[in-house]
């Protein structure tokens, strides 16, 4: 009866993601990504976060933060680095300590994560991170045992991957002897969401809680268990302690979460929000003194120069607002002084030149519809539309066809009318791609969320351009768009003549790089092409760099004359890079990562993918501890770019 009691007088409890900003079902301060906090090497601003971040949860009635992410940047392609630190063990976790001291002084609990070894994004329900014990010791556990052990964190959220072949909800090493008996941590230990593949292995492995549901940890599997002496009770006992314990001493059981009093869209957390990004952007080149911009006409272009991009996954924010680089250009020049060329703008929709055959007649697309996933059996439905934007969600595209489990094909015919660019962008849930004449030009042809992927193509007058585009549904959401259109030269001759200075805003975004897959070292080709384009036509150009970690300078790093590497600046992001582009603030980030001249000079080229054609997948550390700087230090490669590299607007002898 007291168990009873105890039990009903639990409330709800809830937890959000994440480590730059509250989501699920809300809007919320976008702060900058984790790897800028690290730029800023600043703990008193870590501090701040965790502050913020913490009255923003209490405002919505979360109790528990999934954040700090604190996994250590072995490779420039990890899609979720943008969330962590870099690459060093120390400065990680002091950021880390900060974080959590500061969500954790407000009464919310932070949860760090992910425990261990998740360096990558590829397969990582499958691919067995493979490490010495030195090497864990050295570089993967002192961020989560300072976290426990001087942060008294709440929770700790075990990873996707297997360890050393057993998988991390399972491994009683992992979670009892070292966190438990060796850290000495009395808190929750969580699952990463549909992370758990055992409910007896989880069980005995040392896991308390499976996120987001129970599918494994239930009644009908560990009752059983229990009674057939496979489980023990006194196990079960140890979990329900560890979580009660643990709510009981963050007063989650007796106070109220929702706290009315805080705004939800907050001034002192947008303050927050943007001494971060101010102190987190890194000077990479700098020639000749280009910048600052003090004068003149600026013209700024990109795919990124009239949005504030971020990571995709967990780390995915909306905010009530946000500061572009052009609204903040605007906001410190006037309008007068600044103009806009972004794609939508540069690039000419071409709809109405796509046919749905060679007799160039009808505009539009034959679209072909099955009720199968791979696009084979009996056609279910054919049609002419206009255009390829599709948002069934969950539901299916024609009555009589299934809401998953379906596929598409669409077909048209392009003749170019000139010479010149064109951009294609595909976008979907689940896989999508296109052919060009029959060959694949771009796509992302697996089950995932919602991604986009460009490609450019240079086209020639009077040429026929067949185009096939390629869809499926797997489970889940449903949804398929294309575009295409062409650069107009014209206009961007006739900005680059009529401007003093150049801002090209380039880089990834959500749907290129961000969690449960990894991205490439290079910018896109079109991108790339950009870049060299303005730079041919223009001597004084700067880029601004949007990504979690390093990437591939070779191709345009030297045609231009200055390189911003801002990261994910958050919501206020616009604003403080304006501040520093014009002068008004000079850069002080200084790089927590190293950023290698080609991806083969990491140290870990070789080890990073398991290419064996086996059906376990392994991930050899064969770098051990040198990893990052360590490891240039030993192969005697010069990174482009050295961890704690960052230039200002100052000069020093």
């Amino acid at each position: 009866e007291f168990r009873r009691v105890l039990f009903r007088s639990i409330p709800e409890i809830r937890m959000a993601d994440g480590p730059q900003g509250i989501r699920n079902n809300t809007q919320s301060t976008l702060y900058p990504c984790g790897i800028l906090s690290a730029s800023t090497w600043n703990r008193k601003l870590a501090r701040e976060l965790g502050h913020g971040l913490a009255r923003d949860a209490k405002a919505r009635g979360v109790s528990i933060l999934l954040g700090p992410g604190v996994n250590i940047y072995r490779s420039p392609l990890c899609g979720r680095n943008y969330e962590y630190f870099g690459e060093d063990p120390y400065l990680t976790g002091e950021t880390a300590k900060e974080y959590i001291l500061g969500v954790q002084e407000e009464g919310v609990m932070a949860t760090v994560k992910h425990f261990a070894a998740n360096n990558q994004e590829w397969s990582r329900h499958h691919a067995s991170s493979d490490v010495d014990e030195r090497t864990l010791q050295e570089i993967y556990f002192p961020a989560f045992r300072k976290a426990v052990q001087e942060a008294g964190v709440g929770a700790v959220m075990d990873s996707y991957n297997p360890l050393n072949g057993v998988h991390a909800t399972e491994n009683s090493w992992l979670n009892i002897d070292v966190v438990r008996k060796q850290w000495g941590f009395k808190g929750i230990l969580m699952s990463d969401w549909t992370s758990v593949y055992s409910g007896v292995g989880a069980a005995n492995g040392g896991l308390d809680l499976e996120m987001p549901v129970g599918k494994f940890m239930t009644r009908e599997i560990l009752i059983p268990a229990i009674e057939n002496g496979i489980v023990k009770e006194e196990t079960i006992d140890a979990k329900v302690r560890h979580i009660l314990q643990t709510l009981i001493a963050f007063g989650a059981l007796d106070t109220p979460r929702e706290d009315k009093s805080i705004d939800k869209d907050n001034a002192q957390s947008k303050e927050i929000a943007l001494d971060l990004a101010r102190e987190g952007v890194v000077l990479l080149k700098n020639d000749n003194g280009t910048l600052p911009y003090r004068n003149g006409r600026t013209l700024v272009i990109g795919p990124n120069a009239d949005i504030i991009p971020t990571g995709g996954g967990s780390g995915f924010v909306t905010p009530y607002s946000v500061v572009s680089l052009y609204d903040g250009m605007v906001q410190l020049k006037g309008g007068r002084q600044i103009e806009l060329l972004s794609d939508s703008i540069l690039y000419k929709d071409m709809s109405q030149q796509i046919y749905t055959d060679g007799s160039f007649t009808q505009n539009g697309f034959k679209g072909e519809y099955y009720n199968t996933r791979n696009l084979t059996g009996e056609l279910f439905q054919a049609a002419i539309e206009p255009a390829i934007d599709h948002a069934w969600k969950y539901g299916a595209p024609f009555d009589g066809m299934p809401v998953d489990q379906f596929s598409a094909r669409w077909t048209g015919v392009y003749k170019a009318d000139k010479d010149g660019t064109v951009k294609f962008q595909l976008a979907g849930d689940d896989g999508y791609r296109l052919f060009v004449n029959d060959k694949l030009i771009t796509g992302d042809w697996g089950n995932h969320s919602f991604s986009t992927r460009s490609a450019f193509m240079q086209v020639s007058a009077g040429e026929i351009y067949r185009l096939r585009i390629e869809y499926f549904d797997n489970v889940g959401e449903a949804t398929v768009s294309f575009q295409a259109g062409m650069m107009d030269e014209e206009r961007l001759a006739s900005s680059l003549k009529h401007a003093r200075n150049v801002i090209v805003c380039a880089g990834f975004n959500s749907s290129t790089e961000g969690e449960g897959f990894d991205r490439p070292f290079a910018l896109s080709y079109g991108q790339e092409y950009l870049i060299n384009k303005v730079a041919s036509l223009h001597d004084n150009v700067a880029v601004v760099v949007n990504a979690g970690g390093g990437i591939d300078f070779r191709n345009w790093g030297q045609s231009v004359q200055a390189i911003l590497m801002a990261w994910y600046p958050g919501q206020e992001g616009g604003k403080a890079l304006a501040e520093i582009i014009t002068g008004k603030l000079s850069p002080s980030g200084k790089l927590p990562v190293s950023i290698e001249e080609k991806w083969e000079d990491n140290p870990v080229y070789g080890n990073y993918y398991d290419n064996r054609n086996v059906p376990h997948k392994r991930v050899q550390y064969a770098e051990g501890v040198f990893v990052g700087y360590r490891g240039y230090d030993r192969n005697g490669k010069q990174p482009l770019y050295p961890f704690g590299y960052g230039l200002s607007y100052s000069s020093f002898e």
